[in-house]
C-alpha cells in the first residue's frame, strides 16, 4: 500500500500549493529546520503585505467620503487579511499539522478491510470534488483579475502618471514601477492559493476524520454481531471494545486540535465572508445603476470572485456538517446495533461511548458559532442586509 499515493490522492492540489506557498506540513522535515520552505513563506508574506496589503489600506484613507472608491478597496482589504491570516497561523501551528498528517498517513497504513479503506476513498472523493469546483474558481478569478488589472496598467504604461496593478502612486520610476506591478501580480496570486490551499486543506483534515467515525461506528457494529453470535469471547469483545473507545477518544482529540489551530482564523474569514459578498454585490449594483462602464471580462472577474468567496464558506460548512453529523450518528449507532442481545454487563460498557457522543464534534467560529449549513444561509441573508445598509448610506 504505497501512502504516499493515498496521501496524494486525498489532499493533491491543496499540498502543491501550500508546499509553494511554504506552509505545507511535512511530517517528514522537521519544522525547526530552516529550509526553503520557510524562506517562501517569509518572502510572499512580505510581498503581500508591503505591496498589495499596505498600499490598499493607504487607498481606503485616500478615498475615504467616496463610498465607491473606499468599497473597491476594501474588498482587496478583505480578501488579502484573510489569506495573511490563514498563512501565518498554518505555518505557526505546523508542529500540530505535522501531527495530524502523520496520525492519517498511519490511518491509510493500518486499514486492513476493503471496506474501511473504500470509507476513506469516498469521503476523500467528496472533498477533491468540493476542491476542484474551487481551484476552478480560484484559477478562473486569477486569470480574469489579470486581465482586467493588466489592461488598465499597459494603457497608461507611458502616460506620466501610471497606475500600478493596486494604485501606489509614490512608485513612477522604472525600473521600480516594472517591478511594482510583477510583485503585486505575484501577490495577488499567492493571496488566492493561499485561500484556496488553507481552505481545501482543513475541509479534507474534517472530512477524514468523519470516514473515521463511519468506520468506527461499522467496527463496533461488526463487533457486537461477532459477540452475538457467539464468534469471539467476552474478554476478546472487552478488548475490542477498549480499543474502540481509545480509537474514539484519539480522533475527538484530532478534531479538537484542527478546532483549536483554526478557530480565530475561521472567525475572521466567517465575518471576512460576509462582508466580501456583500461589496462584490454592492460594486455589481453600482456598476448597472449608475451607468458605469463594465466590460465583459469585468463582469467575468466579478462572478469568478463572487464564486470564489461563497464556495470559500460553503466547503466549511459542508464539512462541518458532516462532522457534526457523523459525530451524533455514534450515540445512534450504539443505540441501533444489538446490544440487547448481549448481556448487560457488556451492554452497560457502551454508554462510554453514548456519553462521549452527546458533545457533537463542531468547527467553531471563535466563540461566535459553529460552521454548519444553516449558518451558510445566514452568513448569505447576513451580506444582504449589510448590502441594504450600504445602499442606503450611499443615497
Amino acid at each position: 500500500m504505497n501512502v504516499n499515493k493515498d496521501l496524494s490522492y486525498t489532499f493533491n492540489l491543496s499540498r502543491l500549493c501550500m508546499r509553494i506557498l511554504g506552509i505545507w506540513p511535512d511530517p517528514n522535515v522537521p519544522l525547526k529546520v530552516f529550509r526553503r520552505p520557510k524562506i517562501g513563506f517569509m518572502l510572499i508574506t512580505f510581498i503581500m503585505s508591503l505591496y498589495v496589503f499596505t498600499p490598499q489600506i493607504i487607498n481606503v484613507i485616500r478615498a475615504w467620503g467616496n463610498i465607491n472608491r473606499m468599497m473597491e478597496f476594501f474588498v482587496a482589504i478583505n480578501f488579502f487579511f484573510m489569506a495573511l491570516c490563514k498563512l501565518i497561523f498554518t505555518r505557526y501551528h505546523g508542529e500540530k499539522l505535522r501531527k495530524l498528517i502523520a496520525s492519517i498517513m498511519t490511518d491509510w497504513t493500518t486499514s486492513n478491510n476493503d471496506w474501511e479503506r473504500n470509507t476513506m476513498l469516498k469521503l476523500a472523493r467528496t472533498g477533491r470534488m468540493l476542491t476542484f469546483g474551487y481551484f476552478a474558481a480560484a484559477i478562473g478569478t486569477i486569470i480574469s483579475a489579470y486581465y482586467v488589472r493588466l489592461v488598465r496598467v499597459f494603457q497608461n504604461i507611458h502616460q506620466p502618471r501610471r497606475y500600478l496593478v493596486y494604485r501606489f502612486d509614490y512608485i513612477q520610476k522604472s525600473p521600480n514601477y516594472e517591478i511594482t506591478c510583477c510583485l503585486q501580480m505575484l501577490g495577488s496570486t499567492c493571496a488566492i492559493l493561499g485561500n484556496y490551499s488553507a481552505d481545501s486543506f482543513i475541509s479534507i483534515l474534517v472530512l477524514h476524520m468523519c470516514a473515521q467515525l463511519i468506520n468506527l461506528r461499522t467496527t463496533l457494529n461488526n463487533l457486537i454481531d461477532e459477540f452475538d453470535n457467539k464468534s469471539i469471547s467476552s474478554l476478546k469483545f472487552r478488548k475490542g471494545l477498549t480499543a474502540i473507545v481509545m480509537r474514539h477518544k484519539h480522533i475527538i482529540r484530532c478534531t479538537q486540535t484542527i478546532n483549536d489551530c483554526y478557530s480565530s482564523v475561521l472567525f475572521v474569514h466567517m465575518l471576512g465572508a460576509s462582508f466580501q459578498f456583500c461589496l462584490i454585490t454592492f460594486q455589481i449594483f453600482t456598476m448597472l445603476t449608475d451607468n458605469l462602464d463594465f466590460s465583459l471580462i469585468r463582469v467575468t472577474f466579478l462572478t469568478f470572485f463572487t464564486f470564489f468567496v461563497l464556495t470559500q464558506l460553503f466547503v466549511y460548512c459542508y464539512a462541518a456538517e458532516r462532522l457534526l453529523t457523523e459525530s451524533t450518528n455514534m450515540a445512534y449507532g450504539v443505540y441501533e446495533c444489538k446490544w440487547y442481545d448481549i448481556p448487560a454487563k457488556n451492554a452497560k460498557d457502551l454508554m462510554l461511548i453514548v456519553y462521549r457522543s452527546t458533545t457533537p464534534l463542531k468547527l467553531s467560529a471563535g466563540k461566535f458559532g459553529n460552521f454548519s449549513l444553516e449558518l451558510f444561509a445566514i452568513a448569505i441573508k447576513t451580506s444582504m442586509g449589510y448590502l441594504s445598509a450600504l445602499l442606503t448610506i450611499r443615497e
